[in-house]
């Protein structure tokens, strides 16, 4: 397969223009780390943002940074953190449990709309994105948003390539804004809650004042208990505060810890890139948001029918659950619990011959499937940009 790599727009707006006079399906990619995740694409040639790198512009006292799309992440967060500042969705990395290699762009941060157990307090990548240049399926060159947030009349049209996957452009350029690095980390940990005990304890730390930046679930393999971990951030002072304050919430709980440093940021980069599933073998994983009350009642309905581990980040809001790979990868059984629950699921990762076959993102109503099909028309019509990648058919 023919891969194209265009140095700048004017290289990608001739390869986009061309593909499209002739037909060509093109698969959207950065460094292919995340090339195993939707539905396989069948394109004829791939084009390629690994030839896009640079930052373009950093004003660290207005707190926004642009970047090429092929931009690795971590270029992005070397230079935002030799001025104390960060990406403060915290991206997920999810080359573990995708077992990929190369380095992640910064494209497909606001591609994928890739976020971290921060959502909660920070939003989603999508609420840090506030501009982007991207070449549509005609091939012309688009610009929306800018360096400062304000307010849009019409089609948002940076919110609406957040998540987009490359189906409707291919990114060239991207602007966030960006925050502070906390001076200190510090996490409550609970032990020995049932799922609707620590949800129950998430949730009240969450409608608390007391600004939790990470609200996780980790249960045991028996699922009797587990690891119920509260994250506060920012400066030292507060942290304390903060902390003892939270302690005397949950005074009635006996086996409390306070987790620190290195030890804790491990913790937590476990649950932001899933590496808790990875030592499941092959087996198959989701994505499953939901109201955080409902989360409990979604893992105990999948586990009546399926061998399952899982553990919950957001508050209860966001299930990661494994399931056995063969089959319809416990696809039945998920779709039936957010029918039931609310809620939707995405197969993350499954062998090629499954999700080939099945809706790997949640099945939409026939109204909006119908708007998916018309803004996809608008901004591809010839429907070569990452054909299926999302919807058979689209």
């Amino acid at each position: 397969m023919t891969t194209h790599t265009p140095r700048d727009e004017q290289d990608t707006s001739i390869i986009i223009r061309e593909a499209a006079k002739k037909g060509t399906l093109l698969n959207v990619a950065g460094n292919g780390t995340k090339a195993p995740m939707g539905r396989p694409n069948q394109t004829d040639a791939s084009i390629s943002s690994a030839a896009m790198s640079g930052i373009t512009l950093y004003e660290p006292a207005e707190l926004v940074i642009s970047a090429r799309s092929g931009t690795p992440v971590l270029e992005v967060m070397r230079v935002l953190a030799a001025k104390g500042q960060e990406l403060p969705f915290e991206p997920m990395d999810y080359r573990s449990i995708l077992g990929t290699r190369g380095n992640p762009t910064i494209g497909a941060i606001a591609a994928m709309n890739i976020s971290g157990p921060r959502r909660i307090m920070a939003g989603a990548a999508r609420d840090s994105l506030i501009g982007v240049r991207f070449v549509n399926g005609r091939g012309e060159v688009v610009k929306s948003g800018g360096r400062v947030m304000k307010n849009v009349t019409g089609l948002d049209l940076v919110k609406l390539m957040a998540g987009s996957w490359g189906t409707l452009g291919f990114l060239t350029e991207v602007t966030f804004k960006v925050l502070p690095k906390p001076e200190r980390m510090a996490t409550l940990v609970i032990r020995g809650l049932d799922d609707s005990q620590a949800i129950e304890a998430l949730s009240m730390a969450l409608g608390s004042p007391f600004d939790v930046t990470g609200a996780a679930h980790l249960p045991d393999r028996d699922r009797r208990g587990g690891s119920t971990l509260i994250r506060l951030e920012g400066f030292r002072v507060s942290v304390d505060y903060r902390m003892n304050e939270l302690k005397r919430l949950f005074k009635r709980f006996r086996f409390m810890d306070i987790l620190e440093g290195v030890g804790a940021e491990a913790l937590w980069q476990s649950v932001r890139d899933v590496t808790i599933l990875t030592d499941q073998g092959q087996r198959a994983i989701w994505r499953v948001s939901t109201a955080p009350t409902k989360g409990p009642d979604v893992a105990a309905h999948v586990a009546q029918a399926l061998d399952a581990q899982w553990f919950y980040d957001w508050g209860g809001g966001l299930l990661w659950i494994s399931t056995p790979a063969n089959g319809d990868a416990g696809a039945s059984v998920l779709r039936e619990a957010t029918r039931t629950y609310g809620g939707h699921a995405t197969l993350v990762r499954a062998p090629v011959e499954v999700r080939s076959t099945l809706d790997v993102f949640e099945p939409q109503s026939d109204a909006l499937m119908t708007l998916t099909r018309g803004i996809k028309a608008s901004f591809d019509p010839a429907g070569i940009l990452n054909p299926g990648r999302m919807y058979a058919g689209i």
